[in-house]
């Protein structure tokens, strides 16, 4: 049946609400231009699942865990409502970061090493301490909450201070962390779509690494073409597609990864709901094959 009804649902209640509000208005505008009928609805406050029926096709531009955490999904395939992007099991396999790289581990796909902690209250504040034996040696850690994105709760962990000042410093400790091992080289992303890798993009920033600053508030982050011998290249395309595999996603997708200085690659996250806005990671490689934003919207929409 040929899409003609679209609702993008943007917004949400995130630490990436901004994003996903210019992402969506982008997607919309795109879609007007593409001659779809076209609504934007500010989720949750608008969206009601009553008002969707077989005939509709739902644009997730939501980031976090709205759009990512598979509990929208779920919804839709129950109303048996088409929608963008991996269904709700695949969310769930990639949103959480410990059930992600357990897939990883165990389907033999490179991750750095990393432990998994129910909550920081009780936390052991000594890089000396026992728990870490796991993922030594170590010069650096980094701290990351189990679920969430935007580089919220994301700390560099060196020494003693530093954990503690992270622990100190984290919106909500109660929730579920992981601590992993810092892999120091160079920082990329792989977009996906419909099945094929688009050109891997290197992430450069005067931070310490891709926070929330080099994200959205610095304007010296560089986004660059990766380039590599095409036996790299095939294996990082190879190590990508397995992951999509694994995880179960389909349509569209973003798989982060890190390239230590013997030219390894180890895979940190899979985004199912990439940033859309006109300079966004995936929009960026995209561009760099002559894929127009509009004709990206349009391949996301008509995933087979």
């Amino acid at each position: 049946m040929a899409i003609k009804k679209i609702t993008v649902l943007y917004g949400g209640q995130s630490s990436e609400r901004e994003v996903s509000l210019e992402s969506g208005k982008d997607i919309y505008h795109s879609l007007k231009a593409l001659g779809y009928e076209v609504q934007l609805i500010d989720y949750p406050k608008n969206f009601f699942i009553e008002q969707f029926s077989q005939e509709d096709f739902i644009f997730i531009a939501l980031h976090g865990a709205d759009g990512e955490s598979g509990e929208l999904q779920k919804i839709l395939q129950q109303k048996r409502v088409l929608f963008s992007g991996s269904d709700h099991k695949a969310c769930m396999n990639t949103w959480n970061k410990n059930t992600c790289k357990n897939l990883l581990k165990k389907n033999n796909i490179p991750t750095p090493k990393w432990i998994n902690v129910s909550s920081l209250i009780a936390m052991q504040r000594n890089l000396e301490d026992d728990f870490f034996d796991l993922l030594r040696p170590f010069k650096e850690l980094f701290l990351k909450p189990a679920e969430d994105g935007s580089s919220i709760d994301v700390f560099k962990i060196s020494n003693n201070k530093d954990l503690e000042l992270a622990i100190e410093s984290c919106i909500n400790s109660s929730r579920a962390f992981i601590f992993e091992e810092n892999v120091d080289f160079k920082e990329l992303t792989v977009p996906i779509l419909n099945g094929r890798c688009l050109p891997a993009v290197e992430i450069r920033t005067s931070e310490s690494f891709y926070n929330f600053n080099a994200k959205y508030v610095n304007k010296d982050t560089q986004l660059l073409e990766f380039i590599l011998p095409n036996d790299k290249k095939n294996e990082l395309e190879e190590i990508c597609l397995k992951t999509m595999d694994v995880m179960g996603c389909r349509g569209w997708l973003r798989v982060d990864l890190l390239q230590d200085k013997n030219n390894n690659f180890y895979v940190l996250e899979v985004n199912t709901v990439p940033g859309m806005t006109s300079h966004s990671l995936f929009p960026k490689s995209a561009e760099s094959i002559g894929l127009s934003y509009n004709d990206l919207v349009n391949e996301i929409i008509n995933t087979k």
